[in-house]
This record gives structure tokens, C-alpha cells and sequence, in this order.
């Protein structure tokens, strides 16, 4: 299934943009996401904060190169890779040059070898890969590309920032470690065992297992293993159906300590807990505390919410995604040039207009943003800033400052 949607000028946008934009060219990004099945629900949310950032950071500004305006172009991959790979050829047949998605490493992994192969086969329809959260740490290190940017802190350093909070806790002797059977949930394993042996070792690993991804329907078998393991703390990169599923399932059956995730918030899961995740649900991300300190960011979510009430603002990196881009390609003076565009976006020092004052910066390296990372916990937050209208949603706990700007990479970029 394919949807098209054209971000068309609203009548209000139509008076702050001059006649010669509306006969400008379009600059096609073609979103590659799962728009049913079990993570249907991810994908449209994250479709949204798309439409809705191009709409008003980019086009309702004057779009890009004097006039030209972003479009959304929405395609299905069903989560699969090979799904993946016949979108990408049917949004480069349709003329998008930037291609956007993050659900799931697997189809993030399989996107990045077709786009290097594909931008070496075809010099005149190169494309962009801009990765907004498949967060398997090779897609910077040994799978590293030209084309390929990431603008979410990768599993290794997001789970630098959960371990030093844990470290701190001197009441946390047995973690439970578990997650979805693939690349992503296999990397999140590996961070958590290693970083908290270097900085806890004498924290015990009572389990560490991994569960098939999407195919769960009952989770008790494996939270009764996490109960009767006497962990302290359960670490999880479970996503989708699959986090809503195991961490309900987790509390269902007695567990008491802190579950730390990197997604346990938005898409049904934060309404679902309501209550029962307050204290015991934490989340690592980028973006800013509930209500946002910024004024115009408060208007921003407003908004958001007017047009989409059912919505969240749960991927705060999609709004830099959008304004990156634009700066980089009105700084590059193309929209069609990709390697201009990305010469101009690898290195670039961006201060976020909504949800941080501080500067982030695109390392030119291994193409992996770095900027601050905060622990964030499940708590009471009043609308319109709460996740799924719920009345709860996320507070900052803690907070890491140009979390992993040192951190290591194999990349070696290869630059056309």
C-alpha cells in the first residue's frame, strides 16, 4: 500500500508565501515505515511529526532555495526489509531524492547497502539516507556511508547514559536483560552486559534473553523467569506492540524495580501503564522536560495536537531532521545535488530551535549526531504535553551534556 501526501499550501500558509513559491519545485522525501500491521501505530505517529515539521518549520517559512517546498511522500514497508528495498525503488522512480525511516534496524541496515550501491550505480538519481531512529550502532562504525546520516543517539551511547544512572544506585545487584531477536535488541544485550561490568561489576546479569520480534502475544512465560530471577532492574530496547506487551506483563506479575527502556512512551504504551508505570518506567532520548521551557515550543505541540489530537510528540529529533536538511540544502544552494547537500549537513553545528539550547553537531566521521541525552521517567504531566492523552507522560530524571561526543568509531567514510 502507498499513500502520497502532498503538504499543499493551507489558506493560512498561503498568505505568508509569495506567489513565485507556489510555481516552485517540490523537494520529495519519501518516508519508508510500517503503516499497518503490528507497529502501524509507530509508524503513522512518526509520519505526522514529519508532515507536521515540514509543514510549519520549513514550508509555512518559505520552504527551502527561496521558495521550493518540502513534500511527504508516505510509503508502507510492513517492517520488512525486502518491503523496504521495492519502496526505495518506487520513491526514486517518483523522483525523491531524501529518504527518511527508523523503525527498526533490519530494514535500516538493508536501506543503507541498496542506497551506497544504487547512488554508485546511478550518479544522476543519487538519494540521501536520513535515519531519525534505527539506532544499531554498525550503521556509523563498520556500515558506515557517504549517504547515510543517523540524528538518534545509537544504542551504545544511549546506553552509556542509562548505565552511569544505574551505576549510581547502589540498590540495584541483579539486572534482568531482555529484547526483541534481531540486530537492534542483540546490540542493546551486548552495550548493557559490557558497560555495566566496566562500571558495576559487581552487579549480577541474571538474564539475558531475546524474544521474537512481533510474534509475542503472551509475555508471561518470560516475565515470570524476570520475577523469579530476583532482578533488581529489568534493561529492555523492546519497541511497538512488543514494549506495551512485555511491560505490562512485567508489572502484571509483581515486579517491583525500575524498568529501563529506550521506548516505553507514546503509541498506546504511556496509556496503557497509566498509574502503574509512574515510578517504574524510565526512557532514554534526546528532546526537553514536560511542560517544554520554550514558549514557542509549547505552541508548537499545541498545534500539533489541534491538528492531530490523537498524535504525540514522541520523536522530537524528526523536527531537527527537517530543519537540518533545509539548512543544509539552502547552505549547499541545491536540492538535487545530493553530495552537495551532504557535504553541507557532515559537520554541521545546529541549535534546535524547540527542545534544547544547546548546540548539536553532526559529526563528520561517521555521520552520527551528538547532542545531550536525558533519562526520562513515566510520571503525571498535564495535557497538552502528556503522551496519548493519558494525563501522564515523560519528566526528566537525568541528564548526560554531549552524551558519547567521544565515543569511538570504526567508520572509515569513503567520500565520492
Amino acid at each position: 500500500m502507498r499513500k502520497s501526501i502532498k503538504l499543499g499550501l493551507g489558506a493560512a500558509l498561503a498568505l505568508s508565501v509569495s506567489t513565485a513559491a507556489v510555481f516552485a519545485d517540490n523537494v520529495k522525501i519519501a518516508f519508508i515505515d510500517p503503516l499497518s500491521g503490528p507497529f502501524a501505530s509507530t509508524g503513522t505517529n512518526g509520519l505526522h511529526q514529519f508532515e507536521f515539521a515540514a509543514e510549519t518549520l520549513v514550508n509555512a517559512k518559505g520552504g527551502v532555495l527561496g521558495g521550493d517546498m518540502f513534500e511527504i511522500l508516505a510509503f508502507d514497508n510492513k517492517i520488512s526489509p525486502k518491503e523496504s528495498l521495492i519502496q526505495l525503488q518506487v520513491a526514486i522512480d517518483q523522483g525523491a531524492r531524501y529518504i527518511v525511516q527508523g523503525n527498526s534496524s533490519g530494514v535500516a541496515n538493508a536501506l543503507t547497502e541498496a542506497i551506497d550501491k544504487h547512488n554508485r550505480r546511478n550518479p544522476d538519481s543519487q538519494v540521501l539516507f536520513l535515519n531519525y531512529s534505527a539506532v544499531d550502532p554498525a550503521l556509523t562504525n563498520e556500515k558506515c556511508n557517504f549517504w547515510h546520516f543517523r540524528f538518534d543517539p545509537h544504542v551504545d551511547m544511549k546506553m552509556a547514559a542509562l548505565t552511569d544512572m544505574i551505576a549510581e544506585n547502589q540498590d540495584i545487584k541483579k539486572v534482568y536483560v531482555i529484547g526483541q531477536d534481531y540486530s537492534f535488541g542483540k546490540a542493546v544485550a551486548d552495550a548493557a552486559v559490557s558497560m555495566l561490568a566496566e562500571k558495576r561489576p559487581d552487579i549480577e546479569i541474571v538474564g539475558n534473553e531475546l524474544h521474537p520480534i512481533g510474534k509475542v502475544k503472551d509475555f508471561t512465560p518470560y516475565s515470570r523467569k524476570i520475577v523469579s530471577s530476583g532482578a533488581d532492574a529489568v534493561i529492555t530496547g523492546n519497541w511497538g506492540a512488543d514494549m506495551l506487551g512485555l511491560g505490562k506483563s512485567i508489572l502484571e506479575n509483581g515486579f517491583e524495580g525500575p524498568i529501563f527502556t529506550y521506548y516505553a512512551a507514546a503509541d498506546g504504551i504511556t496509556a496503557a501503564f497509566g498509574e502503574s508505570g509512574v515510578d517504574s518506567l524510565y526512557l532514554v532520548a534526546e528532546g526537553d522536560d514536560n511542560p517544554p521551557p520554550k514558549p514557542e515550543t509549547q505552541e508548537y505541540v499545541k498545534a500539533f495536537k489541534a491538528k492531530y489530537p490523537d498524535g504525540n510528540m514522541s520523536q522530537t529529533r524528526i523536527t531537527n531532521v527537517m530543519q537540518m536538511l533545509a539548512q543544509a540544502i539552502d547552505a549547499a544552494g541545491t536540492a538535487t545535488d545530493v553530495v552537495k547537500v551532504a557535504t553541507a549537513l557532515e559537520g554541521m553545528h545546529f541549535t534546535d530551535s524547540l527542545w534544547s539550547t544547546e548546540d548539536m553537531y553532526m559529526r563528520p566521521q561517521d555521520h552520527q549526531v551528538i547532542q545531550d541525552i536525558h533519562i526520562f521517567g513515566h510520571q503525571p504531566v498535564a495535557a497538552p504535553y502528556d503522551m496519548d492523552n493519558s494525563g501522564y507522560g515523560l519528566k526528566v530524571q537525568y541528564t548526560v551534556k554531549d552524551a558519547s561526543a567521544d565515543i569511538a568509531t570504526t567508520c572509515d567514510m569513503k567520500r565520492p
